[in-house]
C-alpha cells in the first residue's frame, strides 16, 4: 500500500508538466524546458499534497516532511527548507540514527523529474548497476559530513540523519537543498533530486 500510494501521487504530480518545448530559433527540442519553474511547481505541489495527508491523519508514518539539518528550528521556514520522504519499508526500529560525523553504507539511485527523452526521469547517479537493486549489490560507503573535500548535498545528508538501519525511503530534495543554481554532470541547475535510498549500516569513525 505504501508503494502504491507513492506511485499514484507521483504520477498525478508528474502529469502537470508539459514535457516538450521547441526553440524559437531552430525548432530543436529542449531536453529541460522551463526547468526551474517546473521544479518549483512540482515540489510545492508535492509538499501541499503531503501536508494535506498528514493533516487528515497525523498518525501516518509513510510520508514525512523533514527540515534540513542546516536550517534553524526556531522558524518555520519555506517549503524549500524541507525534504519530503515516502517510507517504502521500515528497517530496524531499535536502531539509532546516524550523526553528521558518522560514516554510512547505502544503496541509492538518483533521478530527475521527467524530461523530453526521459519519461521516468534521467538517472544521474546510482550505487548499483541496472535499474533495480538486488541483494548481491555492494553498498557504497560515504561520510555524511565533509570528508576529503567531498560533501553531500544538504537534502541527502538530512535524510540519512533520520534513517535507521534497513530503512528504504524515496527522498525528494528541492534544488535549494541540492545543487541549487549550479549545474553538475548530468544534473541541470534548479533540479529536484529524487533518491531511492536504503541505509545499510553506519558507524562513527572515532570508534573504528
Amino acid at each position: 500500500m505504501k508503494r502504491r500510494g507513492f506511485y499514484f501521487l507521483a504520477v498525478a504530480l508528474f502529469a502537470v508538466f508539459g514535457l516538450a518545448s521547441c526553440s524559437e530559433e531552430d525548432d530543436t527540442v529542449e531536453e529541460f524546458p522551463n526547468w526551474q519553474a517546473r521544479n518549483d511547481a512540482f515540489f510545492n505541489s508535492l509538499t501541499d499534497s503531503v501536508m494535506n495527508l498528514l493533516e487528515l491523519n497525523p498518525a501516518r508514518t509513510d510520508w514525512k516532511r523533514i527540515k534540513s539539518w542546516s536550517k534553524s528550528d526556531s522558524i518555520e521556514g519555506s517549503n524549500s527548507d524541507y525534504i519530503i520522504v515516502n517510507v517504502i519499508e521500515e528497517g530496524d526500529a531499535a536502531s539509532a540514527t546516524p550523526l553528521y560525523t558518522d560514516t554510512v553504507t547505502v544503496h541509492y539511485l538518483g533521478r530527475l523529474l521527467p524530461s523530453v527523452s526521459y519519461p521516468y526521469g534521467y538517472v544521474f547517479d546510482q550505487s548499483y548497476y541496472g535499474n533495480y537493486y538486488d541483494d548481491v549489490s555492494k553498498p557504497l560507503q560515504m561520510a555524511i559530513g565533509n570528508s576529503g573535500g567531498n560533501m553531500l548535498v544538504d537534502g541527502f545528508a538530512t535524510a540519512l540523519q533520520h534513517m535507521r538501519r534497513g530503512d528504504h525511503w524515496m527522498v525528494y530534495i528541492p534544488y535549494q537543498l541540492g545543487y541549487g543554481s549550479q549545474s553538475q554532470t548530468g544534473v541541470p541547475a534548479y533540479s529536484t533530486l529524487i533518491f531511492d535510498l536504503r541505509l545499510v549500516d553506519f558507524w562513527s569513525p572515532v570508534l573504528q
